[in-house]
């Protein structure tokens, strides 16, 4: 209930905007009208993504997802989040140990794109311009720990446990190249645990952020 309550009042706010910017039934008159337009439609977008996003924390946390976890390759996971976050990644550097050999994990395949996805896109707000963003995987034991690592400012480690509870990244960083509420993380924590994995942190100020995951090896 609260879902449809919440995005069908959004969804008229981006539809109608759409209409205005694209000027379907005539032209708004000053140009200002259609730059007005386009904002709300940018802000309507914005909020209905936190939406998604809250709602998305509120169904984990209720243990409310049905994950399907099976062996699931890394590799093809992996490039189809970063075709996502070609945007998000422009004028950086992907750099990925082991392209070729990455190995399996026991994951639910929509959770580990959701995991990364977030990791990555975080890692990339907080890269400096022309910076490179590192990826590796490797088997420890019975897992795979997956490393992702940015060129960022880093943060001082005691503020690290604050980063995994809502709207806290922003607060923490010193520069952002992207906008975002700062839920990634809270996300990528809380599905990781979901598939019987976990997501560490460890930064440094001035050393970047290195986010680490560990599922079962599949």
């Amino acid at each position: 209930m609260a879902s449809h309550e919440l995005r069908t009042p959004l969804n008229s706010i981006l539809g109608f905007s759409e209409i205005l910017t694209a000027e379907l039934y005539g032209p708004l008159g000053a140009p200002q009208y259609k730059e007005y337009a386009e904002i709300i439609r940018g802000s309507g977008q914005k909020l209905l993504n936190l939406v998604n996003q809250v709602l998305e924390i509120a169904r984990l946390e209720a243990n409310a997802m049905d994950f399907d976890l099976r062996p699931e390759p890394l590799e093809p996971a992996l490039d189809d989040v970063l075709a996502s976050l070609e945007a998000d990644l422009s004028g950086l550097k992907v750099e990925i140990t082991g392209r070729g050999e990455l190995p399996a994990v026991v994951a639910d395949s929509r959770g580990l794109r959701t995991v990364l996805f977030h990791l990555l896109q975080n890692a990339a707000a907080f890269s400096p311009e022309g910076g490179t963003v590192f990826v590796r995987a490797q088997r420890l034991g019975r897992g795979v720990e997956i490393v992702i690592r940015d060129e960022g400012q880093g943060v001082d480690p005691a503020a690290l446990p604050r980063l995994m509870g809502p709207f806290e990244q922003g607060e923490n960083a010193l520069t952002r190249r992207g906008e975002g509420a700062g839920l990634g993380l809270t996300i990528a924590d809380l599905t990781c645990k979901a598939m019987g994995g976990r997501l560490t942190l460890a930064s440094k100020p001035g050393k970047g952020l290195t986010a680490g995951v560990r599922l079962p090896i599949g």
